[in-house]
């Protein structure tokens, strides 16, 4: 056996489990290695075979190793080559059975408990999926009256696509070409990395607060004349920062007296709107020519509704629908009856606000248990947070990345690496794949965690999460199933 076990001088499953994980960041161990059996190990180290198992099991949990039955326990390779470098690097281990972790705060998607009950609506729509011309307009007139009765500004044109990636995708294929800037927020959500790759161009990061960009990263950014702009306003993905009308009002202004400023495209990602307890903001209250707002309904009423709204000047909605048909051509009619009937519907509306309130509990519980064990969520520029974040996500500073995944998961919490969140995010060529993929650091880092998702023992998940966050030797929580 390979001295490098005999090297492991911490035998607890923790100690265990954090020593391989630091041999495969290094690269001693590789995809596909094979692992000593659970006995084998044991017996070397002077341990029973459960506390390998356990060691196995966090490592498993922490998307480091894979089990093949019998052929034994493997350094894990990532086949999932589909998803894209910053997305691969977000659901490593993402395909583990469910009962292997006692709680997943990893995804970053709303708890299904606090959706709204779509029977009642589907009872009251039309069973037939019918049209009656592929030339209809996009928007069926019910969804359009209520979407413009609730848009932040006075948007030129609203149009619905499928769900707020597909939104921005398609607003951004609008207006960057190849070798353009992008301006993105960092940390930030990381498909918008991945698509700014794929489109051809570079990214500009900016730095955020609690409030939002900061304006005088934005101003240096803009000095680099950027193609669009791309931000979060309402319960940002991964802090949970929400933008004051001050800020936005700000930005503006910032974007108003840079040079070749008129030119710039705005892209705002709305997507947590009806369960941030933030009122709604836009930059298109300031400079509604250039600005495309997205508002998504994922968050609020269910990720597989696939729908959200975009509005914007009429010159580039116009270019976005007619591109759509020559694709999907609209989003789905019913669906689009569907979503009409839940933001009209009085028990629907009850249904997400209680959510909002839900939310908004669980992140008021979860952090003041953190906060009395010396741990506060961070906003973008790694300052203590001095407002609670919006939405469902928090973001944690931890000592050492890849040991935090490992040691929450040892005690059956997994949440989401911090690296493909920010702009410098550890992204390196892996053979495995054929191409880049995100992979959590070693040393100083972030972790996102889904607060939205925590239902109950607030008290114990932060300090489990305080293990992980703070240096030194902590108490070890393990959340019992």
């Amino acid at each position: 056996m390979n001295e490098f076990w005999n090297e492991i001088d911490d035998p607890t499953p923790r100690g265990i489990a954090a020593a391989i994980a630091r041999r495969i960041t290094s690269g001693e161990l590789h995809p596909g290695d094979r692992l000593p059996t659970v006995r084998a190990l044991g017996t070397l180290l002077g341990v029973s075979p459960a506390t390998v198992s356990h060691a196995w099991q966090a490592l498993s949990q922490a998307g480091l190793i894979e089990s093949r039955g019998r052929a034994g326990s493997f350094v894990r390779q990532h086949p999932q080559t589909w998803l894209p470098p910053r997305m691969l690097g977000l659901v490593a281990g993402g395909e583990l059975p469910q009962d292997a972790t006692h709680l997943d705060l990893s995804h970053g998607t709303p708890d299904p408990l606090l959706l709204p009950a779509l029977g009642p609506a589907l009872s009251r729509v039309s069973l037939r999926a019918e049209t009656s011309s592929y030339h209809e307009l996009p928007v069926v007139p019910e969804l359009g009256r209520v979407l413009d009765e609730s848009w932040p500004y006075r948007a030129e044109s609203l149009t619905v696509v499928d769900g707020a990636q597909d939104a921005v995708s398609r607003s951004l294929e609008s207006v960057v070409r190849f070798g353009d800037r992008v301006v993105l927020e960092s940390p930030g959500f990381p498909a918008f990395f991945d698509l700014v790759s794929a489109l051809g161009a570079s990214v500009v990061p900016v730095a955020i607060d609690e409030h939002g960009i900061l304006p005088s990263s934005l101003a240096a950014a803009l000095r680099q004349g950027p193609s669009a702009l791309v931000l979060q306003p309402r319960a940002q993905n991964p802090t949970g920062a929400s933008m004051t009308s001050e800020r936005a009002q700000e930005l503006a202004r910032v974007i108003r007296s840079a040079r070749n400023g008129s030119k710039l495209i705005v892209v705002e990602d709305d997507h947590s709107g009806q369960i941030s307890t933030a009122a709604p903001v836009s930059l298109g209250r300031w400079i509604p020519d250039q600005v495309l707002h997205v508002r998504s309904f994922s968050k609020s009423h269910g990720p597989d509704l696939r729908i959200a709204a975009l509005g914007g000047p009429a010159a580039l909605i116009d270019r976005i629908v007619s591109r759509r048909m020559l694709g999907p051509g609209w989003t789905s009619r019913m669906v689009q009856r569907i979503l009409a009937d839940l933001l009209t519907d009085g028990t629907a509306l009850d249904e997400v606000t209680e959510a909002r309130r839900q939310y908004y509990s669980r992140q008021k519980a979860l952090n003041a248990e953190l906060a009395r064990v010396g741990v506060h969520a961070v906003s973008g520029v790694g300052e203590a947070s001095t407002t609670l974040p919006d939405g469902i996500n928090l973001w944690l500073p931890v000592a050492d990345e890849r040991a935090a995944l490992v040691q929450l998961a040892a005690a059956g919490i997994r949440v989401a690496p911090g690296s493909p969140f920010l702009a410098g995010g550890a992204v390196h060529t892996d053979a495995a794949i054929g191409g880049v993929s995100s992979v959590p650091g070693v040393g100083p880092g972030f972790v996102r965690v889904t607060a939205g998702m925590v239902r109950s023992n607030a008290a114990e998940v932060a300090g489990a999460l305080a293990g992980a966050a703070l240096p030194g030797p902590r108490a070890f929580y393990t959340l019992e199933a």
